[in-house]
């Protein structure tokens, strides 16, 4: 096999017995990210509550996880909720959901977020800077304070053991041009993760980060070239197929990295495999970063 080839999930489900029968919350469950997430630990027998505002994209993650032939895998299921992370109540119900349904949550993955514009500093408008912040800052602690709230009240004796992943980004250690206000609030992120990491350490409550960057091929990954071709930013050439090719070229292993990557990284955060890592941001970026961490 080329080293440099994306990992393929091909170890038997069945024997990966790491989530079976956890309760897990994932956000942004019907993006691609938060989608693969879902049929990953659903899997393997985990019990996944998949929150969205998007209900038509959500319900889809649902029917396609259905679709899937499930005859070797363990029982997991996927439920399906509304969540808006910039309306605390629909916080409060979908958490209320996710307790009635499987008890005290085991796992979060907190991965809801918008991009926001493609734009350079003099151009950004200040309405869409304050969305990505309400989104992927306030929208985030959010979620995490009221799931984490959840695991103390569910755990009087201090017995279980807890586990979240934030997703970050590559952009906040790089600061990505024509992207100041996801590059601020995912460093924003990374500060949250330290900081509620300390904070929840004495509740068995572990709490990590995960920053992917240049993960593809597909729409976002083509959407995302041609808005840093038309940025205006002297960062990016004007054409879309350069910039792209720029952006392979910048990476050390020489290509893009694969869904599944980033959420088999996810996956080692939240298992008992990292039992010994908090506050700590597991980069998957082909090296693209390296030594910014």
């Amino acid at each position: 096999r080329n080293p440099n080839s994306p990992i393929k999930m091909s170890s038997p489900l069945r024997h990966d017995k790491r989530f079976e029968g956890k309760h897990i919350i994932i956000t942004g469950a019907g993006g691609n990210f938060g989608r693969s997430g879902c049929f990953y630990f659903a899997e393997r027998g985990a019990n996944v509550v998949a929150l969205d505002n998007n209900m038509e994209a959500l319900e889809e993650t649902v029917s396609l996880f259905g679709s899937k032939d499930l005859s070797a895998q363990g029982p997991g299921v996927i439920l399906p909720h509304f969540c808006d992370v910039t309306n605390i109540s629909t916080i409060d119900a979908a958490i209320d959901f996710a307790v009635g349904k499987f008890g005290t949550p085991d796992m979060l993955w907190n991965n809801a977020g918008y991009q926001g514009q493609i734009k350079t500093t003099l151009d950004y408008s200040i309405d869409d800077f304050a969305a990505v912040m309400n989104i992927n800052v306030t929208g985030m602690f959010s979620v995490l304070q009221g799931v984490a709230k959840r695991m103390v009240s569910g755990n009087s004796d201090n017995s279980k053991k807890f586990s979240i992943v934030n997703t970050s980004s590559v952009a906040a250690l790089r600061g990505t041009p024509a992207m100041v206000a996801y590059s601020s609030s995912k460093a924003a992120v990374l500060a949250m993760t330290v900081s509620s990491a300390k904070d929840l350490a004495p509740y068995n409550i572990r709490v990590n980060a995960v920053s992917p960057a240049l993960i593809g091929p597909g729409y976002m990954w083509d959407r995302q070239n041609d808005l840093h071709a038309t940025s205006g930013s002297p960062y990016f050439p004007a054409d879309a197929e350069e910039v792209a090719k720029g952006k392979i070229n910048s990476v050390p292993m020489k290509r893009l990295g694969s869904i599944e990557e980033v959420v088999t990284s996810v996956a080692f955060l939240l298992s008992d495999e990292s039992s010994y890592t908090t506050a700590f941001n597991l980069v998957v970026d082909g090296g693209l970063s390296g030594g910014l961490h």
